[in-house]
């Protein structure tokens, strides 16, 4: 059986963490391996389960469940190192000092976080790997996320337009990064594949939260992402509703949620 990925994304403050947790703890009592990965510099992962996670695969304390939390500079150390390694043997020391100083670039941060996160999504499980049934990335707030799905086509496309000119990117020489276009252009595949990856958006019923959801749809499928579905969180029951700035509070978000119904009908959990 082959692994499932959910992603989960939304505006600071909406509950996807909590809402990545559940699911994850759901499928991990449900029998499935289950592993939850945070991309968020922000996280509070290790918080919700009370455990101590950091930048390594950790059992947390549930049958069947591990946390993961990417650390962007131990991952730039660690994508660094795998590049330069090989090269350190067979290069003079001038050139590996200038090519170590191309690698202090934001660039670089940037697609070794996005690297470590894909090394997840196309991992080949070996028979000393977990075989995880199931995948979830609780990410950063939207703008964030997008910004990381979209890098697997940039990064692809970089690399093979790098080929025809120098040879040479900021994340290192065209001819060490070759096996990377391959697993770059496999989790754009994945991404695009509804039998196999969900992009669950959370929000609450509110102008900002549904302005926001509305166009990083939008964005997702431009990139290929066809499995949106939504999960509406934070809605204040009519019964407690009593105070008038709760009554209003309550008539604002029922105006909001029959929008949501109207523009999502196909998305909503």
């Amino acid at each position: 059986m082959k692994a499932q990925y959910i992603f989960f994304s939304g505006k600071g403050g909406v509950g996807k963490t909590t809402m990545a947790c559940a699911t994850a703890v759901h499928y991990a009592e449900s029998g499935k391996k289950t592993l939850i990965i945070t991309t968020d510099p922000a996280s509070n992962l290790a918080d919700v389960f009370e455990s101590r996670i950091g930048h390594k695969i950790t059992p947390l304390g549930i049958e069947n469940l591990w946390g993961m939390e990417i650390d962007p500079d131990k991952a730039t150390e660690e994508y660094r190192e795998r590049i330069l390694a090989p090269m350190r043997a067979v290069m003079p020391v001038s050139v590996m000092k200038v090519m170590e100083e191309q690698f202090n670039s934001p660039c670089t941060t940037e697609i070794a976080s996005f690297d470590r996160f894909v090394d997840f999504m196309v991992m080949e499980q070996s028979e000393n790997e977990i075989p995880y049934d199931v995948i979830i990335f609780d990410t950063a707030p939207t703008g964030h996320t997008i910004r990381l799905l979209e890098l697997s086509v940039d990064w692809s496309k970089h690399i093979e337009e790098s080929a025809k000119g120098g040879g040479n990117t900021c994340i290192g020489p065209v001819a060490s990064i070759q096996e990377n276009k391959k697993k770059y252009d496999e989790a754009t595949r994945l991404l695009g594949d509804p039998s196999r990856t969900d992009f669950v958006f959370v929000l609450q019923p509110e102008g900002t939260s549904l302005y926001e959801t509305k166009r990083s749809k939008a964005e997702l499928e431009g990139i290929g992402v066809k499995s949106v579905r939504l999960i509406v969180n934070g809605i204040l029951p009519q019964e407690v509703c009593t105070h008038p700035f709760f009554r209003s509070r309550y008539e604002m978000q029922q105006k909001y949620l029959s929008q949501i119904r109207q523009d999502f009908k196909e998305s909503i959990t």
